[in-house]
């Protein structure tokens, strides 16, 4: 590789964009590389003191600190939410329009950021999760609420990976970035510890629109960190492109064409399972085969249309960019029904409250920590990350396992830490194979290597949350449907759609039957994980072992 092109590239280039290469294949490139070619670093255009980095960082990462916080506190509401609305069958969706939209708005975001620089691109973002946020604490009803977190998302997706990832690429060495992003990881471990716990005391005690009015303070906190100290200068190669130019480079059709297939399918799913609706359903039918369309569009669009493509298909059919890829989708799906499972099953099959079930995420939120933190230090110790990765693979089905396992016997102990395998492996996971992605790739394919898995974990997460939800409500229903007969019937719908709420008011045969159907249907779906995290583990196998430099 000449000099020239080496320097052509920078580590302030913005993330999820792609630069053409020279070479006639991505193969022919990987092969001209040496592995200091490809972990080789230069001098970021902008430099800081000490003290005015940390006032940037800080202004970042509590956008993080705030995403994480979020999630494990909308994971712990949706049982009182669906109850208060008389809509727990439709919960599901709270989650499923937020992630969903941050599916949707998160490969915009590294394009955003040139148009309206890192600090307009990040007031956006904050500016739409906060009035998203603020609006559902003052919802009047389910789909308000909806509406609401879709909002939220459109935000969501920017400040929590995106526009943070690219401002930190812009101030970090790539050298010290590893180091950087354990103490990220850290601070959303903490973010995820603390939202399951507070968010079900501050529902205890003061209802659970308190819990989405909560993180107001936070939110300005951050905005006026950004607005104050964020002040990175772009690239002179970003600068000097045209607002039209810049406009080009966004993949509205690919977005669009990828969210119409995951929101068709997803709607679909839903349908059939909360509304109790038939395959035949011409509604349903419509959903499935715009997926069908709409996902052959999004390959046409990526392979032939997008002069900058959200998914370049000659990089995602690549052998380790395949594996990873998948790895990360399948890990993201399995995790995320995880978190938004497992507080339903203390509520609903050990009739906890809110706080106590919320807290029960508390040693998973750390372990997401130590594992981040930990496989960054080993693969640096080591340079090898196949093994590991394989490892928090293994780490992830054993405590599948164990979670289906649960039953009215099982120790206190395991409760509380059955997840922490899950929080470990899935942290040490994503760390490993977002390394083995970068490093299977040429220099001037990093950015947009690490836009896709970004772009596989946010499906898989939105994924997750569904297709768990609907899986619960169908077996609850059949269930519910089995033990409940005769002139009691109707109980089966009251019992749907008020969820937990009035479990312990129920009479006794009742209140059993309730429970029990709750804990099958959890059972079925903690099934599910088991099987999802073993095709994560089929999938990462195929990832090469790259020297790390």
């Amino acid at each position: 590789m000449s000099q020239t092109r080496r320097s052509s590239y920078t580590e302030a280039s913005p993330l999820i964009e792609e630069a053409i290469p020279s070479y006639n294949s991505v193969d022919d490139a990987s092969d001209a590389l040496t592995p200091d070619e490809r972990a080789d670093d230069v001098t970021p255009v902008n430099n800081f003191s000490k003290i005015d980095l940390c006032w940037i960082l800080a202004g970042l990462w509590s956008g993080v600190l705030l995403g994480a916080f979020d999630g494990t506190v909308v994971a712990t509401l949706l049982a009182p939410i669906g109850s208060e609305f008389q809509a727990s069958h439709q919960s599901s969706y709270i989650a499923t329009s937020y992630l969903l939209s941050v599916c949707c708005f998160t490969p915009l975001y590294g394009r955003l950021a040139d148009i309206l620089g890192r600090k307009g691109a990040m007031l956006l973002a904050l500016s739409l999760f906060g009035s998203g946020t603020i609006f559902c604490g003052f919802a009047p009803s389910m789909e308000s609420l909806i509406a609401a977190r879709a909002v939220a998302g459109m935000g969501g997706g920017g400040f929590v990976s995106s526009v943070a990832s690219i401002a930190v690429t812009d101030l970090i060495p790539l050298k010290q970035r590893g180091l950087y992003q354990g103490v990220a990881n850290i601070l959303y471990g903490l973010g995820a510890g603390l939202g399951g716990p507070l968010g079900g005391w501050v529902n205890d005690t003061f209802g659970w629109r308190a819990a989405f009015q909560m993180q107001a303070p936070i939110l300005v906190f951050s905005i006026v960190l950004v607005t104050m100290k964020v002040n990175i200068v772009l690239p002179d190669e970003v600068q000097s492109r045209s607002l039209a130019d810049r406009l080009r480079r966004i993949d509205f059709l690919g977005s669009l064409t990828l969210v119409t297939a995951v929101g068709s399918f997803l709607l679909a799913f839903d349908l059939k399972t909360s509304e109790e609706m038939l395959w035949s359903d011409p509604l349903i039918c419509g959903f499935l085969i715009t997926a069908i369309i709409s996902t052959a569009l999004f390959v046409i669009v990526e392979k032939y249309f997008a002069p900058f493509p959200v998914m370049p298909i000659r990089l995602i059919t690549k052998r380790t960019p395949l594996a990873v890829s998948l790895t990360n989708f399948f890990g993201s799906v399995s995790a995320f029904s995880m978190i938004y499972n497992v507080p339903l099953y203390f509520t609903a099959v050990r009739l906890e409250s809110a706080a106590e079930a919320g807290s029960r995420l508390l040693p998973h939120s750390i372990a997401i920590s130590v594992g981040s933190v930990f496989a960054g230090w080993l693969m640096r110790r080591t340079g090898k990350l196949y093994a590991l990765t394989l490892a928090s693979s293994i780490m992830t089905i054993m405590a599948s396992l164990l979670v289906v396992s649960w039953n009215e016997k099982t120790s206190a102990a395991r409760l509380w830490f059955d997840l922490v395998p899950q929080g470990l492996g899935m942290a040490s996971l994503i760390t490993s194979t977002l390394i083995a992605m970068i490093a299977s790739v040429y220099k001037e394919d990093m950015a947009v290597a690490t836009g896709i898995t970004y772009l596989f974990r946010t499906t898989g997460q939105v994924l997750g949350v569904s297709l768990s939800g609907g899986l619960l409500q169908a077996v609850l229903t059949m269930k519910l449907q089995e033990r409940i007969k005769g002139p009691n019937a109707a109980q089966v719908t009251f019992i749907r759609r008020h969820q937990v709420d009035i479990i312990p008011s129920l009479e006794p045969t009742l209140r059993k039957i309730a429970i029990n159907s709750y804990a099958d249907a959890l059972r079925a779906v903690f099934i599910g994980q088991v099987a999802i995290n073993f095709l994560g583990f089929i999938a990462c196998l195929p990832i090469e072992e790259n020297p790390l430099s």
